[in-house]
């Protein structure tokens, strides 16, 4: 059920104009709150493991050809040493997709991972995600509903508010 919701989650985020059942907002679902509390250490982990297959996949990419596959130059890339440092910085980026897999489920929700959430993370550390209660209860069970989302997107900005100027130029009216 866990992997469902966490695969559900990275599934919101796809380019789903023709999906019948698209989200109707990107990178949120509704869930109960002990739900939604459970899975987000879930979906924390795969994307902190997605940041490091995106950090593999460019360091493998130094050592990629541009050739077309089967051709005499990428014949000549699988022969050279160039082909074993490609080969050597791929590798942990694959053990990790697949461990992706295992943990969602779902290969489509691994490359909308892989391919979208990640990168939007790429420079933070931790907690891209947020569970916000919601004041009304399911209907039927009346169970405490929660929303899951990614942050960054629907973010609020704090902004101070400016400095009252205390002049001597505000005069008080006299009482009459």
């Amino acid at each position: 059920m866990f992997k469902n919701l966490a695969s559900a989650l990275f599934l919101t985020e796809r380019n789903a104009e023709d999906d019948p059942n698209a989200p109707k907002v990107k990178g949120r679902i509704v869930t109960t709150l002990h739900k939604a509390k459970e899975i987000r250490p879930l979906v924390e982990k795969c994307i902190t493991l997605a940041g490091k297959v995106l950090e593999h996949d460019e360091t493998a990419e130094k050592f990629a050809v541009s050739a077309e596959r089967n051709s005499q130059a990428w014949k000549d890339w699988r022969k050279s040493p160039q082909w074993r440092e490609w080969a050597g910085a791929r590798a942990p980026a694959l053990a990790i997709r697949r461990r992706l897999i295992q943990l969602l489920g779902d290969k489509q929700a691994v490359d909308v991972l892989l391919s979208e959430v990640a990168p939007r993370f790429r420079d933070r550390k931790g907690g891209y995600t947020r569970v916000v209660r919601l004041a009304k209860p399911r209907l039927g069970d009346a169970g405490v509903r929660a929303i899951i989302e990614f942050v960054g997107v629907r973010d609020r900005k704090v902004e101070r508010s400016a400095k009252p100027s205390f002049s001597d130029e505000t005069t008080e009216p006299t009482r009459a």
